[in-house]
């Protein structure tokens, strides 16, 4: 029977003093967003303000930290990364003072997986990363006093390279995760399961496989992290279709494998000799039972970190079967350009808004067309209404439109409660009806459960036939007959009618056609997520399967990218035969 090594609850022991700093820090946030989030807001746009008040794009706005939130706004359009990019160029080049003050060091360049556009250069600072990590430092120590078993435990999580390429002024560029895995002290080090090195394997499928080995080879792992929980799916069912060959790289080990150079090739050519103690009690528990499940391979798994919101939320019921009795929970809203939320309990997406690390400003969702949008800040939100978010962070970037949207769920004292909703360039509107993403993703989710069908992946996008309307391209996880997706269609289409009410007219005029399902096979889906990433130059931790695609000419690019056509791809279902 596993149980937890002796050198685990010693090292718990010597970790008591830093996680007890830790959590003073949490309830230092706490404070401050219960009672005095205004202040502290204030507070840290005159800090962010002076941090790089030597840039040249603070000589070109005419900005200064004594200069009030008001001036700010009237200086400072808001902006998109159009706005930035010629000085990113320039930073890119060596000329780190085009957004950064003097005393503001880059580190790298996070690129962002390109969800509404080309991929972006961000900047980050040495003050952006240590704002980041005392963010996940301060939401890790609250699952610590929630899951005391936690700390004599090890965490998987799955980073990527913050070194793909060099700029021409030479700096790395990729993923932020890399960096921090790559500068953490020993001691934290050992908590983490996957080295690491193996953010460094450019090949998907050997760090996939070395993934997996080092991961099933610790029966200790207390908990996942990683952003989509689709890359947690895809490894999960890769061990349940290619379970012999894992057990095989387990006994086997992998080492032949590793090229790294240095200390990092060192370290994993280590950790992945063979380990066949190890593959033949995984074997055994194979033969007892027919297949490997999770509680098998880790029997002290507390938890799931990854992202439950927004088109996020599509993965977690699968997730849930594969994971059964093992709490999955947000880790909150942040992307390459920072982060925005601090989630406090594990069963809702919903976070505080950092308050002390950005300067926030939001725009009502309602405005989002206006030529000259009311502009709130945090203490303006209201409960149940949607907004942008907008972001002032140490990076130089102000009064960024990274175009999320979020709802306010409620307040912690003085500070919004903040949930996120979609990305708002996936919004789509043929007639008008401004249907979201989280519209289609709560709907699809419904439409599984009253159909008994399951699709892990889906696509809803606009197509014009002899009428306009609305294919929702499916990948389903059993066969299904004509008539099951029928009903299928059906019940998106009703679910979709309760949840926007300008869908709801837009059908009942006939402005739009019923909703329409094509079933399409795994290796399309797979061929189109290359091909997204391929444009994108993102990673496959970053990238963001959509849901729903407002642009019409999706299916001609789906098709083209997966290698079909209309006529050899499956035949579509219309929800009007129901």
């Amino acid at each position: 029977m596993n149980t937890i090594p002796i050198r685990y609850k010693l090292r718990s022991l010597l970790g008591r003093p830093l996680r007890r700093s830790l959590n003073a820090g949490r309830e230092r946030f706490l404070s401050v967003a219960g009672n005095g989030a205004a202040k502290a807001q204030r507070e840290v746009l005159r800090d962010l303000l002076r941090l790089n008040a030597g840039s040249q794009f603070a000589r070109d706005f005419g900005l200064s930290p004594e200069m009030s939130p008001e001036e700010f706004r009237h200086n400072v359009p808001v902006c998109d990364y159009e706005t930035y990019r010629p000085y990113v160029d320039r930073m890119a080049r060596g000329e780190h003072q085009a957004l950064l003050g003097p005393e503001n060091r880059l580190l790298m360049f996070a690129i962002t997986s390109g969800t509404t556009s080309q991929s972006k250069l961000i900047p980050v600072t040495s003050r952006f990363l240590s704002d980041y990590r005392t963010g996940w430092q301060t939401w890790g120590v609250g699952l610590y006093s929630m899951f005391p078993t936690l700390p004599d435990l090890n965490v998987v999580q799955i980073a990527s390279s913050h070194r793909k390429y060099l700029t021409e002024g030479g700096t790395p560029c990729g993923n932020i995760s890399g960096l921090v895995a790559s500068m953490q002290n020993p001691v934290v080090r050992s908590l983490y399961t996957i080295p690491s090195g193996v953010a460094e394997i450019a090949s998907p499928e050997l760090k996939r496989r070395m993934t997996l080995a080092l991961a099933m080879s610790d029966p200790t792992v207390g908990m996942f992290v990683t952003a989509n929980p689709s890359t947690l799916l895809q490894l999960l069912e890769h061990m349940r279709s290619n379970t012999e060959s894992v057990l095989r790289d387990i006994q086997d080990g992998l080492q032949r494998f590793v090229t790294l150079p240095g200390s990092q090739g060192t370290q994993l050519r280590k950790r992945l000799k063979p380990n066949p103690a190890r593959s033949r009690e995984l074997q055994r528990i194979l033969q007892q039972r027919g297949s490997l499940r999770v509680r098998d391979i880790w029997p002290f798994l507390n938890l799931l970190a990854v992202w439950t919101g927004g088109s996020a939320g599509a993965y977690i019921g699968h997730l849930q079967q594969l994971c059964e009795g093992i709490t999955i929970c947000d880790h909150g809203l942040h992307a390459s350009e920072g982060r925005m939320t601090m989630p406090i309990t594990p069963d809702t997406s919903a976070g505080i808004l950092e308050v002390q690390t950005h300067y926030f400003e939001f725009i009502p969702l309602r405005e989002a067309d206006s030529a000259n949008p009311i502009v709130v800040d945090a203490s303006q939100l209201q409960e149940g209404e949607e907004y942008y978010i907008l972001l002032t962070t140490s990076s130089g970037f102000c009064r960024y439109n990274i175009r999320d949207v979020v709802r306010c769920v409620g307040h912690y004292g003085q500070a919004p409660m903040l949930e996120f909703r979609h990305k708002g360039a996936h919004i789509s509107s043929i007639t008008g009806e401004k249907l979201s993403e989280s519209q289609v993703v709560e709907a699809v989710q419904a439409a599984q459960v009253n159909c008994g069908l399951s699709t892990t992946l889906y696509t809803l996008t606009p197509e014009w036939d002899d009428s306009p309307g609305y294919t929702l391209y499916v990948d389903l996880r059993r066969e299904a007959e004509g008539r099951q997706l029928e009903t299928f269609a059906a019940e998106v289409e009703a679910q979709l009618c309760f949840r926007n009410e300008e869908y709801r007219e837009k059908r009942g005029t006939g402005r739009l056609r019923p909703v329409q399902t094509r079933r399409l096979p795994e290796s399309a889906w797979t061929a189109l997520l290359q091909t997204r990433l391929q444009r994108s130059g993102g990673s496959l931790e970053q990238y963001k399967h959509p849901c729903l695609m407002p642009d019409p000419d999706f299916r001609k690019v789906f098709l083209e990218a997966c290698g079909l056509s209309p006529k050899n791809s499956d035949q579509r279902v219309d929800a009007s035969r129901n």
